[in-house]
């Protein structure tokens, strides 16, 4: 009889890692910014169908990078979390830290499980508050860890490259233009430093915008209002979208 093959845990841990990180660096990059009115959410996506970003509850959004069928699952997952919350507790007890924790748990169950393969997603989670103080971006790699991030934060393909753009040149009390543009321009850089032109119809952005009376903050930014931003030097944070919230991801 055969000897079963042998591989140490740490060996296994070091083989899932690496085959998630692959898995999510094929997907297009996508950047989580912090402006003076709230939070953008900025990404290269030529479907109209499938989206990256989304809504979860009234302060908070989802955007992910890697595999749609398991991070839709997952967004999926937090809606329903949201909801049951809210509804049993009260609106105000749902929070990006406690779906962040949640989503943990599953990302990092899965990862450590012995017959099942990785997912091979990486998440955001963010939640605007009164005011840009009380801000919260979770960053959530495919083993389940929580990255408390601040300012900016970028996931998916060449995400290292663009986060350290992000570091040099993002600034507090940015406007949403400026912030647009930056995230625009980081996600044009190719992984050997030329630039590309990326057209306003293949981003998909969406904010989640504390000046809107609404108690739902989240909106997508698409068409001219779009291509107005891209083209104010200033911009005017308080600009209605043409569109309201949805609750759909993107594809890669």
């Amino acid at each position: 009889m055969s000897t079963p093959f042998y591989v140490s845990p740490q060996q296994a841990m070091a083989d899932k890692a690496e085959y998630a990180r692959k898995g999510i660096a094929r997907g297009r990059s996508l950047v989580v910014l912090q402006y003076a009115d709230g939070i953008v959410f900025v990404g290269e996506n030529p479907s109209r169908a499938l989206h990256k970003f989304s809504e979860i509850y009234d302060r908070i959004g989802f955007a992910a990078a890697g595999k749609y069928n398991e991070y839709e699952n997952l967004r999926i997952g937090g809606v329903r979390y949201a909801d049951l919350r809210g509804y049993t507790y009260d609106r105000g007890d749902v929070t990006a830290r406690g779906l962040a924790n949640v989503y943990a748990q599953t990302l990092g169950t899965i990862f450590s499980s012995v017959g099942e393969k990785p997912y091979e997603v990486e998440l955001v989670v963010a939640e605007v508050g009164e005011t840009p103080e009380g801000d919260q971006i979770y960053r959530l790699p495919h083993d389940g860890s929580i990255v408390d991030e601040h300012g900016s934060v970028a996931v998916g393909g060449n995400a290292e490259q663009i986060s350290s753009y992000l570091d040099q040149r993002h600034r507090d009390g940015m406007t949403l233009a400026e912030a647009l543009k930056l995230a625009v321009q980081s996600l044009s850089r190719d992984t050997n430093g030329s630039e590309r032109e990326i057209p306003a119809e293949r981003l998909e952005v969406a904010v989640l915008d504390r000046t809107r009376p609404q108690k739902r903050k989240f909106k997508r930014i698409s068409g001219r209002q779009l291509e107005r931003l891209l083209g104010e030097d200033g911009g005017k944070p308080g600009a209605e979208s043409e569109s309201e919230p949805e609750g759909s991801e993107d594809a890669e």
